[in-house]
């Protein structure tokens, strides 16, 4: 789970970065996402308890403005598009290199920025 830490200068931050946070399963990220914000989240398609493809729908029903990466070591057409049908930002095949997901948050998070930003401007018109 990211979320934008201030100190980070407007980047994502993640993994073992300031602001990323794991969990362990889909349950334990949606408690973590009702204590503290996050910008971005990455899912394991397969996790204890409820895939990631519920955790994905759940999340999106919480806060629909989160990006959520899949990542999955069976890939199929049939997962990539139901990932996007819930509202995923991304799916990644594992394994992937750690410069990749980082590059993926990175993008998901100015995703996310400027989505908010044409939001605030079309309140303020």
């Amino acid at each position: 789970m990211t979320r934008k830490d201030p100190d980070d200068h407007g980047q994502a931050s993640g993994g073992q970065r300031p602001g990323g946070h794991g969990c362990g399963s889909g349950k334990d990220a949606l408690e973590e996402l009702k204590a503290k914000p996050y910008d971005v989240i990455t899912l394991d398609i397969r996790m204890p308890g409820m895939s990631g493809l519920e955790a994905l729908a759940e999340i999106k029903k919480v806060n629909p403005g989160i990006e959520v990466i899949i990542l999955t070591g069976h890939a199929s057409v049939d997962t990539a598009v139901e990932i996007m049908k819930l509202g995923g930002y991304e799916y990644l095949l594992k394994p992937t290199s750690t410069e990749e997901l980082m590059n993926k948050i990175d993008s998901a998070y100015e995703r996310k920025l400027t989505r908010e930003q044409k939001t605030r401007k079309g309140e303020g018109s």
